[in-house]
């Protein structure tokens, strides 16, 4: 008996993280295209909520997102203040995944991390709306990208193939060896307050390994720790492991941001950092 030919390998699901915010029917519209040309498709809202025109915000939520999508997945991303000019609209394959959105940096910190395998510009009429407008391309060329890669249909076919060594990089600060310790930054303040910093993995673990690491950001010293936000000591600023495996400071019960009044790109100078972090550590920041 002749077996039956598989068919369109699908998606398990389409992510979409955008800075559309929810007041408007941006996100409304863009949901509508794609369910219209694959129904039934799984639709998860990362976020809709990165700062407007924010595109190193949004690649620092993908950055901590991403790999919890599961294999396969499409991610629909539009931060995209280029919107109309000549920065690419593209997809990409990487990490065992597919990347949707325009080609300005927003999936630098997933490059980074695991190059892409292939890459198209999104130049194919077949699979955009008709005559796309220029100040949505959300709605118009990105959307049904992602769809259509929902119902099957192979990345090669949405457009002429370029060179994924050609993909807009992010330019991403890290840590720096500087005369009194190490040198990092704020790279995130998320709903909680809790600042996360761009001391990754190797270098949080080593500062949070010593026995009173000593950390200033905005004129104040933090020494405190906890494993937990929960274990950490009430009305005390204190540095834990943040989920994304990066150091955060946090306020138990408050906000380490508005206590701090410190944000996005404030520096963070861990002190006398020679016996908790090594250079390998820095060097393998990801």
């Amino acid at each position: 008996m002749q077996t039956p030919a598989a068919g369109p390998v699908k998606p398990p699901l389409i992510a979409l993280l955008t800075d559309f915010g929810t007041a408007d029917g941006y996100v409304g519209v863009m949901k509508s295209v794609i369910l219209g040309i694959a129904p039934g498709v799984p639709l998860v809202d990362l976020t809709h909520n990165v700062p407007p025109q924010d595109v190193r915000a949004g690649a620092w939520i993908l950055h901590t997102s991403w790999r919890y999508l599961p294999a396969g997945a499409v991610c629909l991303a539009v931060v995209d203040p280029g919107v109309g000019t000549t920065r690419r609209a593209i997809a990409c394959a990487a990490g065992g995944r597919v990347f949707v959105g325009p080609d300005n940096g927003l999936f630098g910190y997933i490059l980074a991390a695991s190059p892409a395998t292939a890459a198209v510009t999104l130049d194919n009429p077949r699979y955009q709306l008709p005559a796309p407008s220029a100040t949505f391309h959300g709605r118009d060329i990105f959307a049904p990208a992602a769809a259509h890669l929902g119902a099957g249909v192979p990345l090669a076919a949405l457009g002429d193939a370029i060179d994924p060594d050609s993909l807009v990089p992010l330019t991403m600060p890290r840590p720096q060896r500087v005369p009194a310790g190490l040198l990092g930054h704020v790279m995130h303040v998320d709903h909680f307050g809790n600042l996360i910093t761009d001391f990754g993995p190797d270098v949080a673990s080593g500062l949070l390994r010593m026995p009173q690491p000593r950390i200033r950001l905005a004129a104040t010293e933090i020494t405190a720790t906890a494993a937990t936000f929960g274990a950490g000591p009430p009305g005390v600023l204190f540095a834990l492991l943040d989920s994304s495996g990066h150091l955060a400071i946090a306020l138990r019960d408050g906000s380490a941001a508005a206590q701090l009044g410190a944000g996005v790109g404030a520096t963070v100078l861990a002190l006398d950092t020679d016996q908790g972090v090594g250079d390998q550590d820095i060097a393998d920041q990801a």
